[in-house]
């Protein structure tokens, strides 16, 4: 049975190819070790046209070309091959060819991956009609990342960098201090401004602003900056503004981050790695958003605040202080419900750290004693040594703004239970 690979997408990106495809299925596919591909060999192939009358052969030279064509596809498939690439043939080893290939044959094309060094990778390649070799043969292939890719109706500044391999979609704003790593996709009417620099492998959706001006009065057009590192995905019409002045002039996003549809990070925020926003979650100036926390849609965080690690912030919320590590926080005005387990236990956190957290937890919400001796407890308790419980006390010592401690009403505590 034939598997589904977009074939002749894939065969584009294997340079110096015959103009004809020369592998019509894909039969067998180990991802990154071996593949078989089929070629039916008909009377009507283009090159057997004048190619010696009254006894066609297929040419030696289009054996290879479709085994290397098979071998392109194996490579470009490879979980680690880079994306977009391409595949260009370096040489040929050990080529034996056993009998001949005539009109009517089933070419059977099967590659494997042998010793590979930076992006040179050596296939061995046997071509077979019904179980006899018919060639068999070393090929040295490179593998590549191509250019970037400039729809003609995007307007890129001529001092804009863009990395390899990043595809930039039509009618696309890229402005002069821009600074695009390589592999990106960004896509249809994207606007990237100002000093903004984006990581490798990052995804931009239709409509994202990225980098431009920040919405506050007090800047004044001076030169502050937007860093984004890798890995991270903007959707549709997401916003993020770089730094002013008295913020410190930066606006940082850290790597493998997902900014849903409509999210919107303000001036001067730092953003961690891991984290997701939903739809329409929105960050005030000035904001700290610690790795692997997630902010659920059309919540919104007041500036100045921090929200630490592995937080939960519920849908429709409103956080005005600091939302607490590996907690749930949820509400208008948010009130702490207790350990996020749910969470913790996803990112694979030990039964022993979850419970030490737990009990850290019952020190503050349910012992009854204010929170500067909850935290005294917890430092002194002989059974609480882990660093994430370290980690919770040093957040809440080093808060400015005060954390978010309330107790939800039993009534909204059973409704979040529901969800």
């Amino acid at each position: 049975m034939a598997l589904s690979l977009d074939l002749p997408a894939l065969l584009d990106r294997v340079s110096y190819r015959y103009p004809s495809f020369l592998v019509d299925a894909v039969a067998e596919h180990e991802p990154g070790v071996r593949l078989v591909a089929i070629k039916n060999v008909t009377v009507n192939e283009e090159f057997f046209q004048g190619h010696f009358p009254g006894s066609p052969l297929m040419p030696g030279v289009l054996m290879v070309e479709a085994l290397t064509q098979a071998a392109g596809v194996l490579l470009l498939e490879r979980p680690d091959a880079p994306a977009p690439a391409r595949v260009w043939l370096r040489g040929v080893d050990d080529a034996k060819f056993r009998r001949q290939v005539v009109p009517g044959d089933r070419l059977r094309l099967e590659v494997s991956v042998g010793p590979a060094r930076s992006r040179l990778a050596k296939v061995r390649a046997t071509a077979s009609v019904d179980g006899q070799t018919v060639a068999e043969l070393t090929l040295v292939l490179a593998v590549e990342v191509a250019s970037a890719r400039v729809d003609p109706t995007a307007q890129v500044h001529s001092s804009a960098r863009i990395g390899a391999g990043t595809t930039v979609g039509p009618y696309c704003t890229i402005g002069p201090e821009v600074v695009i790593g390589a592999r990106c996709h960004i896509g249809a009417s994207v606007v990237i401004d100002g000093w903004t620099e984006i990581g490798d492998d990052t995804r931009i959706y239709p409509m994202a602003s990225i980098g431009l001006a920040p919405q506050d009065l007090k800047y004044k057009g001076e030169h502050t900056r937007l860093t984004i590192g890798r890995g991270n995905t903007f959707r549709e019409f997401v916003t993020i503004n770089r730094g002013t002045r008295g913020g410190g002039g930066h606006t940082t996003i850290g790597d493998h981050n997902l900014f849903m549809a409509y999210s919107h990070v303000a001036h001067d925020c730092h953003i961690g790695n891991e984290t997701i926003f939903g739809n329409g979650a929105t960050l005030g100036g000035h904001v700290i958003v610690e790795e692997y926390a997630t902010i659920s849609a059309y919540s919104g965080v007041h500036q100045f605040c921090r929200v630490g690690r592995h937080a939960y912030v519920g849908g429709y919320s409103v956080v005005t202080k600091d939302a607490l590590p590996f907690g749930k926080t949820v509400g208008n005005r948010a009130r702490i419900y207790g350990l996020n387990t749910i969470g913790l236990v996803r990112r694979g956190f030990t039964e022993e750290t979850i419970a030490q957290l737990k009990r850290a937890y019952r020190y503050l919400l349910q012992s009854k004693l204010n929170t500067s001796r909850a935290l005294v407890q917890i430092e002194q308790d002989p059974a609480l040594t882990s660093p994430e419980v370290r980690y919770l006390v040093d957040f809440i010592r080093t808060s400015q703004r005060g954390v978010i401690l309330r107790r939800p009403m039993r009534r909204a505590e059973e409704l979040v239970a529901d969800e």
